[in-house]
């Protein structure tokens, strides 16, 4: 096959600076090859041959894990020192196109996984050819490859059109409720390599799937799942009299924590916790995507500078009446969503605010304090599963995750069920439903 190269630029990117290579393909389609070190005659070159996957890469679409892929395999190449990641432009939807891959969408959700919905529409599971992407590592001058996959097809597709595939390398990336059944059948259904990699187990090592820990516990339309986590002592503590609180629970618990943020719509805080720990609530310890910040904060003590604003992630600040005008659309033209709620004795109504992320898209909200925030919503009953890491510390005075509930006998209490227990290093993750 022949393919021309058209244009040859330097594109500086997040991950460092990549050798740019346009491709002028004879279907009329253009592939983009990003280089980093000499490839040329350079064998088992770690390569990633990515599909276009204009909702996923560009638009940030949660139902797959395209794009936190690609990001990955850009930080993973450049890393290396020496790689090529090709952009395959005509993969969109496995080769069936954009349009079509919105239509099995929405065969997906009348309840189709992704292969039977493809079928559904009269088209393959896998349209895809390889030979064009064969063709852009013949003109580079690589020989032989590893290959970034989790597909196996993938890897007898350009074994097929010539390429000499001599490794595979896994991209594990962490999963999202939204996106967690598409993964499991490509793992099931089309072979593919476990992305997630296995269930959270302990030692947490790598990438680890935490969907078991966030539990299938449901709610009503109005409001979105609510997930309570938090990290405390032996004794029960959140953190020492002074207010220290970093950090409680080791590395590997924290890793963990990170994937359950990945996993969820939302993260949730308090304002005072803004004010205390200045948290970003964001994913960095493992491969997936931030979800979007919510602080409550009614009337907008939010320091200009705080980590929570920063742009590397979406954040919703949910306030009431009795914060300044100006200040809210300060932080508008910043690019903040602020979203006026009503209040209850001074503060952020709680079940207000639920049902507001909810008609904001937010269907699996994780909470992760401070104590106030976790304290009221228990006592209103908007709490639908609880995780809770136990670390071997024992401070003594200290701050409690839960204060007051107005609990005056043992029968009153909170009951938890469906019990899930999980040592990971030297922490254990304890999970339960909150009965109803």
């Amino acid at each position: 096959m022949t393919t021309t190269e058209a244009v040859r630029v330097p594109l500086p990117t997040p991950f460092g600076t990549f050798d740019v290579r346009a491709f002028e393909q004879p279907s009329g389609y253009v592939y983009i090859a990003l280089v980093v070190g000499d490839v040329a005659d350079g064998t088992d070159v770690l390569t990633r041959v990515h599909s276009e996957c204009l909702t996923g890469d560009a638009l940030g679409s949660l139902r797959c894990d395209c794009g936190v892929q690609l990001r990955l395999s850009l930080r993973i190449i450049a890393a290396e020192g020496r790689g090529v990641f090709i952009y395959a432009t005509n993969h969109e939807g496995r080769g069936i196109g954009l349009v079509n891959k919105l239509r099995a969408y929405v065969a997906q959700d009348a309840g189709a996984d992704t292969v039977d919905a493809n079928h559904a529409l009269g088209l393959p599971v896998d349209a895809r050819n390889y030979d064009e992407a064969a063709a852009v590592l013949e003109a580079l001058g690589v020989p032989s490859i590893r290959l970034l996959t989790n597909n196996p097809a993938k890897v007898r597709g350009l074994r097929a059109a010539g390429v000499d595939v001599r490794h595979v390398v896994p991209i594990p990336t962490a999963p999202h409720h939204r996106n967690a059944e598409y993964l499991a059948t490509k793992a099931n259904r089309m072979d593919h390599v476990r992305p997630a990699g296995e269930p959270v187990v302990a030692p947490a090592d790598g990438v680890v799937d935490v969907l078991g820990l966030l539990g299938t516990a449901g709610s009503d339309e109005d409001r979105p799942t609510v997930v309570l986590k938090y990290a405390q002592s032996l004794d029960g503590r959140i953190a020492t009299a002074s207010g220290d609180s970093q950090w409680i629970s080791d590395e590997p618990e924290r890793q963990v924590a990170h994937a359950l943020r990945a996993a969820c719509d939302g993260v949730l805080v308090g304002v005072g916790t803004v004010l205390h720990d200045d948290p970003q609530l964001t994913v960095r310890m493992v491969p997936g995507a931030s979800p979007t910040r919510v602080v409550l904060d009614s009337t907008l003590r939010l320091p200009p500078d705080a980590l929570v604003l920063r742009d590397d992630a979406s954040t919703i600040v949910l306030t009431t009446d009795a914060s300044p005008s100006g200040r809210r659309a300060d932080l508008r033209r910043n690019g903040v969503t602020v979203e006026v709620v009503p209040d209850c004795d001074g503060r952020v109504d709680l079940a207000a605010a639920l049902a507001r992320l909810r008609t904001l898209g937010i269907e699996l909200l994780l909470v992760e304090g401070g104590a106030e925030v976790i304290t009221g919503l228990l006592r209103a009953g908007l709490v639908d599963r609880i995780i809770v890491s136990v670390a071997p510390l024992i401070i003594g005075t200290g701050t409690s995750a839960v204060g007051d509930l107005g609990v005056d006998r043992v029968a009153d209490g909170i009951r938890l069920t469906n019990r899930t227990v999980v040592p990971v290093g030297d922490d254990v993750l304890l999970a339960w439903d909150v009965a109803r």
